[in-house]
């Protein structure tokens, strides 16, 4: 299984601290926030990861994490031109997936306690398909919300008014090759972007997108205050 750590974006929730510097290089706790998604694939066992990038900063990554031989895994990069959605961004890794391979998918920003080991496990006894972490969230208006059926999503609804359940998807995703497939078939939407929550939708459209819960503390680190948050509990060492 292969790793992508999607790293673009401009983080203009957190400007000025994004003006010099792309905010998944901010420290979180210890180290820059991406290295906390580094070490989570590595833990899990996936050591074969490219990194999705945008031109800002690009060449402080490679300073920072080189080859990725000092955090015991094998790193690739990519650069995503100008911002287009977050499917568009995984679009560049098609080359970096083999058609008999799956890839688990972070969002950079998104920082959380649970290991990855026991998902990713159970995502390859699933026989085909997409799998998403999901977490019970007070307020999940602002996130994409699931409608669920047993052990399937049955659709996914973007920031809704009436939320359908008190779960949100995280940045934390799961595919087949066919992701691909399902990207080249997408239109972008209102704002000119490829959304992810349109792909997991086809994918939950085909009764092929299972799911599990997160039961650790997560956050998408995109404000000042959820930065905060995440950088207080890892320097508390729960991680």
């Amino acid at each position: 299984m292969k790793g992508i750590i999607l790293a673009g974006g401009t983080g203009s929730r957190l400007y000025p601290l994004t003006k010099i510097i792309n905010k998944h290089l901010l420290p979180v706790g210890r180290v820059p926030m991406i290295i906390h998604s580094v070490e989570k694939l590595r833990k899990a066992g996936i050591k074969d990861i490219l990194l999705v990038i945008g031109t800002h900063s690009a060449g402080m990554y490679t300073q920072l994490l080189g080859s990725g031989e000092e955090w015991g895994v094998q790193l690739s990069y990519k650069i995503q031109e100008e911002a287009g959605g977050i499917a568009q961004a995984l679009s560049s890794a098609k080359a970096f997936v083999k058609p008999d391979e799956r890839c688990v998918v972070l969002l950079g920003d998104n920082l959380f306690e649970d290991d990855l080991s026991g998902y990713a496990a159970d995502y390859e006894l699933q026989e085909r398909g997409a799998r998403v972490l999901l977490k019970q969230v007070p307020d999940p208006r602002r996130y994409g919300v699931p409608v669920l059926d047993g052990d399937r999503i049955v659709s996914i609804v973007e920031k809704p008014e009436q939320p359908p359940s008190s779960y949100c998807v995280t940045g934390i995703y799961m595919y087949d090759y066919s992701v691909f497939d399902i990207i080249d078939g997408i239109e972008p939407s209102a704002r000119g972007e490829l959304e992810i929550t349109d792909v997991n939708n086809v994918y939950a459209s085909r009764g092929e997108l299972g799911y599990a819960m997160l039961s650790g503390w997560w956050t998408d680190a995109g404000t000042f205050d959820s930065l905060q948050e995440a950088g207080n509990r890892l320097m508390g060492g729960s991680n």
